[in-house]
């Protein structure tokens, strides 16, 4: 069987059609080999600095920080615009080049400014390097005009804190710090940057979380110089709620006069509500210096100073009380039944215990008194039979009655407590039992008493409002930033004393005595001012620092070293029928308590008196200065 012969057109046009793959293929691959070569030869420098130079980076937006007003809407803290330097690093040409540039500009050290970029975190190329936190418009002009020449060089403008008025309520104020690595690590700190600054000290750093705000963002398309092309999206940040202080800044402002050249504190405050007018502790500080920062000499200086303007003397100061602890010996007494009011004593001047002599402040004696006249003209003498007749632990037991050796729950960091001492303590402080002459300095406000001003502001406040244990009170409302209340802060009280309304009356009456009386220790030095007509109430209080020798005493207060001088209280409310303001003033080292601390008071309460607000606040429910207890017969 045979074949015939093969179809020669079909192989045909297998092969036109292979050779048709073939040609299309090849046409293909020249086409892309052409487009290549075109775009990487021809155009391949301009795509080249169009990949380079067009960047999408993320920008944080800082919040403004809540504003702080005092209680008449004057501002204290508020922000200001502030120009930002910052570098980033895979922008840069030549970095050396530009930081010399920049140095010249700025007027900085180039070493500096490499030491920054040095130390700034590596791994995170297009993350500005800050170079300088607050430029002068100077500073900003001369790196604006040569912005073309410094690639990688960025301006931008944030807010930044502006304390009104320098140093005026620094301590109560506060001021802000700069956030470190290991702050960032703890958790109450999350949402926070470094270089970030946060409260660090006062209403800044107890109220942080109302203030700070919540930080926003935005996407940018930025060339290779650093210069924003567009904003692509943004998420504004939210600025932080504003504070209304109890403060009032004419009365503040008065109390920083009063204490200028001297150490010490003075603290006013409403007895009915517990809002503090005023706090002063002196020396002060510059809160703006925390926020442009410290020289390592600056800080140094203020660090040595010996009368440490870095505490606020009016919650951490802790010192011996003198005769304005009297009162709670006068409540132990009177409520224990350990003496009657009407009770006679003779005071010669000095008084025997044992082989121990003890005096009175005033040298011939006060001979023979009753309570009422022992508390006006402040008799040691019978402040010491007193004490040798009630003991320490009953006296303990009454000071602690008036929150004595117990913070005063302000809100305000590092508050100390102060100490009320019995046997039981002495003895595990010192391995030393208690004795008897101890019960008799106790009785003054010696040995080993201590409280802050602020606790002797509380303590008066009790008696001035017939007996409610107020808490003070430094903000009044939170605000959003249009002025809508977030949050108001009540008055608070956190006790009463536990004395009987008659008792608390004859203190009230006494201490009216001791400034209205002509032989009232506080009559002289406050009465010489422009409140006369007014009714005061108050006590004077000479603390020793050292116990001196006779002879030294006689030498007179202008002999003594300074560090060795008395401490100087004076605590006073005013109206007394009504109290409306108690003023608590502290001089360390200031001498006696009727010239040097009274006269201050008088200059405090003067100012309040002659600006009285004409609306108060409402008081604690249920208690007012007109809620007096009957006077004691």
């Amino acid at each position: 069987m045979g074949f015939g012969p093969l179809n020669s057109s079909s192989g045909n046009g297998d092969r036109l059609r292979f050779q048709v793959a073939v040609y299309l293929v090849v046409s293909v691959f020249v086409v892309l080999l052409l487009r290549i070569w075109f775009l990487q030869i021809i155009r391949g420098e301009t795509y080249r600095d169009l990949s380079e130079n067009n960047r999408i980076r993320l920008e944080d937006i800082a919040p403004t920080r809540g504003i702080i007003y005092d209680r008449h809407g004057r501002i204290l803290v508020d922000n200001r615009p502030a120009f930002k330097l910052a570098i980033v690093r895979a922008d840069v040409g030549d970095l050396k080049q530009t930081l010399n540039k920049l140095s010249r500009f700025l007027d900085i050290e180039q070493d500096q400014l490499e030491e920054k970029v040095r130390n700034a975190p590596k791994g995170a190329p297009f993350r500005p390097i800050l170079l300088n936190r607050d430029m002068n418009r100077d500073q900003v002009a001369a790196v604006e005009t040569h912005r073309f020449n410094l690639s990688g060089v960025m301006v931008q403008i944030q807010p930044r804190r502006s304390y009104e008025r320098p140093s005026l309520a620094a301590h109560l104020i506060g001021y802000l710090g700069e956030i470190g690595e290991a702050q960032l690590k703890k958790r109450q700190n999350q949402g926070y940057k470094l270089g970030d600054y946060l409260g660090r000290y006062g209403v800044e750093m107890e109220w942080e979380v109302e203030l700070k705000g919540q930080r926003g963002g935005r996407q940018v398309e930025a060339d290779a110089a650093g210069r924003q092309l567009q904003i692509l999206r943004e998420i504004p940040p939210q600025p932080g709620h504003n504070l209304v202080l109890t403060l009032d800044t004419q009365l503040q402002l008065e109390a920083e006069r009063a204490l200028e050249g001297k150490a010490g504190a003075i603290v006013a405050m409403d007895p009915n509500t517990g809002d503090i007018l005023a706090m002063a502790s002196s020396p002060a500080f510059d809160q703006n210096q925390f926020v442009r920062g410290f020289t390592p000499g600056e800080w140094q200086a203020i660090v040595d100073h010996p009368r440490h303007p870095l505490e606020n003397k009016a919650i951490q100061g802790q010192y011996p009380l003198g005769s304005i602890f009297k009162p709670v010996v006068v409540a132990a007494a009177l409520a224990e039944g350990v003496i009657e009011p009407e009770t006679k004593l003779t005071c010669n001047g000095e008084y025997r215990l044992g082989n121990q002599l003890y005096r009175c402040w005033k040298k011939r004696g006060h001979g023979e008194i009753a309570l009422y006249q022992a508390v006006v003209q402040s008799c040691d003498i019978y402040f010491y039979q007193l004490g040798q007749r009630l003991g320490v632990e009953r006296m303990a037991d009454y000071a602690r009655r008036f929150r004595l050796g117990s913070r005063t729950l302000v809100r305000l960091n590092n508050e100390a407590g102060g100490l009320v001492p019995t046997a039981r303590w002495k003895l595990r402080r010192f391995g030393v039992p208690w004795q008897k002459g101890e019960d008799l300095v106790t009785a003054i406000g010696q040995g080993f008493l201590l409280a802050t001003p602020i606790q002797m502001g509380v303590f008066y406040a009790a008696i001035a409002n017939g007996g409610v244990l107020v808490k003070p009170r430094v903000v009044m409302r939170v605000e959003d930033a249009d002025g809508r209340v977030v949050k108001k802060v009540q008055p608070e009280a956190v006790g009463k004393l536990d004395l009987s309304p008659s008792v608390i009356a004859f203190l009230q009456r006494a201490l009216e005595g001791a400034v209205q009386e002509p032989k009232g220790t506080g009559r002289a030095a406050l009465l010489r001012g422009k409140l006369r007509g007014l009714r005061v109430a108050g006590k004077t209080g000479t603390a020793q620092v050292i116990r001196m020798a006779e002879d030294d005493e006689e030498e007179g207060e202008s002999q003594v070293p300074y560090k060795f001088r008395d401490h100087a209280w004076f605590v006073a409310y005013a109206p007394a029928e009504a109290p409306e303001i108690v003023v608590t003033v502290l001089v360390e080292h200031g001498g006696h308590g009727g010239s040097a601390a009274a006269p201050l008071a008088r200059q405090v309460m003067e100012t309040y008196f002659k600006n009285r607000p004409p609306v108060q606040e409402a008081k604690l429910e249920g208690e007012s200065g007109q809620n007096r207890a009957g006077v004691m017969e």
